[in-house]
């Protein structure tokens, strides 16, 4: 790993580009610290299982400093998720776009940046209301003030998508996904304290102690390591023909069909998440009581919103992948290259094969995604921690598979650099 990391750093291209994008980072955790406008020094805490607590993981905010950034990328990432739910023939024309290419993407792209803008609104009116009736955080609550503050907000978030841009475009990584996932790895010194203080404080909870504490420390490693597999695993199925989608150099010539066992990544709890938190946001607007008859029954502490919580994790799974990974397009390309299956006639049963196998396999992605994502809730239950404390959940799996994509792409810019080294000499 240092050896990766040196060579990183060698490379005097691909180190510009780590030292712009840790510059990003520094401009964002700065703004993370300023407080907006209009607020007070209020300390707040949320609880461990609220839906403002999803939001700020999801999105990389920081809510409970009621900064400029609070509302992080969260209000880009829910646009993303509508217009690409919108883009599958529900709407003719994004359905047109979205086959288009490159152009098409383009388009579909400014369009959710607009849809963001109109969630940013909503989302921050929304956040400073409701922290504002719980707190009392906001100096001269009013519309007037609460939508002073929104427009802040929404000035934040589209400057963080910009400064996202930036890293995408001059650094390394997804823009989006590091903003995220710097805004979760800034939060885990804190939970880390919370939890000593829990476990070994003066005013411990727990009787375990020191011991808890390393079973605590233990089991945080043993959840990255599952997720790093989970993440990397994949179903291989070999495919013979003139042209392939990966060689394998271990066995001479033979090719083969990757297929994750966890292709959607984190998209299914985002989804869910999205679906939870939809109705109580426009509850909130229209009618108090009904807010909270929402909130009360969206309560992470019932096991059986836990199971609800679960199977719509689940499902969204099931359709998420079929998304990302088309049976009937695979079929299709194999039969315009030439590939084909060992033992599996071209066409329909080609397409029916790699459904089989992507059902299969999806179901112990499935398992394992819902495992994890409900894992902090289930230790917060059960031993008192702060939900963001607990180890797995959603942070842990954002964290691993945004480590893992920048450091497959750091090497591709390696890789590509030597190459063209080698052409030039």
């Amino acid at each position: 790993m240092l050896k990766i990391f040196g060579d990183f750093f060698k490379n005097k291209e691909v180190r510009k580009k780590i030292f712009f994008t840790l510059l990003i980072l520094l401009i964002y955790r700065l703004g993370a610290a300023i407080p907006a406008p209009g607020i007070n020094d209020t300390i707040i805490k949320l609880s461990a299982n609220s839906l403002l607590t999803m939001m700020s993981i999801l999105g990389g905010g920081s809510i409970e400093q009621m900064s400029i950034f609070s509302l992080g990328v969260g209000p880009y990432i829910t646009a993303s998720i509508i217009i690409e739910l919108l883009a599958m023939d529900i709407i003719p024309p994004l359905a047109e776009m979205a086959k288009s290419g490159k152009k098409g993407r383009k388009q579909m792209d400014i369009i959710t940046r607009y849809v963001a803008v109109v969630l940013s609104l909503v989302q921050g009116y929304f956040i400073v209301q409701l922290l504002s009736n719980s707190y009392g955080v906001v100096d001269n609550p009013g519309f007037l003030s609460y939508a002073y503050i929104a427009v802040i907000y929404t000035a934040g978030s589209m400057f963080l998508l910009w400064l996202a841009d930036q890293i995408t475009t001059k650094g390394i990584g997804n823009g989006v996904s590091v903003i995220i996932f710097s805004g979760i790895v800034a939060d885990m010194p804190t939970n880390f304290k919370t939890v000593y203080y829990t476990f070994c404080g003066e005013t411990a909870t727990s009787p375990l102690g020191w011991w808890g504490f390393a079973i605590y420390c233990l089991m945080f490693i043993a959840i990255i390591v599952l997720v790093v597999v989970m993440q990397i695993s994949e179903r291989r199925i070999p495919i013979q023909g003139s042209s392939s989608y990966r060689t394998n150099k271990t066995k001479g010539d033979l090719n083969h069909l990757p297929l994750k066992i966890n292709s959607a990544s984190v998209i299914p709890v985002i989804f869910a998440g999205a679906l939870i938190q939809g109705p109580q946001i426009i509850a909130s607007w229209v009618n108090t009581d009904a807010y909270n008859w929402l909130a009360k029954i969206c309560d992470f502490t019932s096991p059986w919103f836990l199971a609800f919580y679960a199977l719509l994790i689940i499902l969204f799974t099931f359709f998420y992948t079929n998304l990302q990974v088309d049976p009937n397009k695979i079929a299709e390309d194999f039969g315009k290259q030439g590939n084909y299956i060992p033992g599996v006639r071209p066409g329909t049963e080609t397409k029916n094969y790699v459904s089989k196998v992507l059902n299969r396999i999806t179901v112990l992605g499935a398992l394992l995604l819902t495992f994890i994502a409900l894992l902090p809730y289930i230790i917060s239950n059960l031993t008192g921690l702060p939900q963001r404390a607990a180890v797995g959940g959603t942070g842990i799996i954002i964290v691993v598979g945004v480590a893992i994509d920048t450091i497959k792409g750091l090497k591709g810019q390696l890789t590509a650099k030597q190459y063209k080294g080698f052409v030039g000499k």
